[in-house]
């Protein structure tokens, strides 16, 4: 059973790879299999077809940011917004690690198959809408949060929210087409005038 359970973890870790690097359409199962150091015959053991895959990769990809946002969003350490600027500057760090390792911005695996997928397979395409709203479901609770503080200005919250994590998503695409981290830099002060809000140190002064 262990031995099966690896094999199953290394074809959807080196599927992330490989589609981090070049893209979904290009890979092929041979190749997925030979970079997981595993028979072909595993392949299909686990997953009926290539876009299977692509959902168990998307699965296990917001599973492990789920837990990080979770970390950061929901952490009671930290005034609201000073969470949110705590995300932005994880991700950017995440971002930054990636491109010491491979020599260029890899970008959001989300975005990434949103923009190669999202209008070839319609399963993949209802997960990424999935995933993004849950992303939205969590930035609204923090702006809610920052609302009842006085802290934001805005009346709509979701839609606030939507703005936020396009924002991160857009400055994370900006990086990865020009392979240079500098777009992200700008998230924070962007995010303030978004929603209409003062930087945390200055909101706690005028209360």
């Amino acid at each position: 059973m262990g031995r099966t359970s690896d094999a199953r973890g290394k074809i959807i870790s080196a599927a992330q790879s490989l589609i981090e690097l070049r893209g979904y359409s290009a890979l092929g199962v041979a190749e997925i299999c030979k970079t997981a150091g595993v028979p072909k015959g595993s392949f299909y053991y686990f997953f009926e077809s290539k876009e299977a895959l692509a959902l168990a990769v998307l699965d296990e990809h917001w599973a492990g940011q789920q837990r990080d946002w979770t970390r950061v969003l929901r952490s009671d350490a930290e005034q609201p917004l000073q969470r949110l600027r705590q995300l932005f500057e994880e991700t950017e760090a995440a971002q930054r690690a990636g491109q010491k390792s491979c020599g260029t911005v890899s970008g959001c695996l989300f975005g990434n198959l949103t923009l190669e997928l999202s209008n070839q397979t319609e399963a993949i395409r209802l997960r990424l809408q999935e995933i993004f709203e849950a992303q939205v479901d969590m930035v609204e609770s923090v702006i809610t949060e920052a609302l009842q503080r006085g802290d934001v200005s805005v009346t709509d919250t979701r839609e606030a929210a939507r703005s936020v994590v396009a924002q991160l998503e857009g400055q994370v695409l900006f990086a990865k087409l020009y392979n240079n981290m500098s777009p992200l830099s700008a998230l924070w002060v962007n995010c303030l005038a978004l929603l209409g809000a003062r930087a945390p140190q200055e909101a706690a002064a005028g209360q």
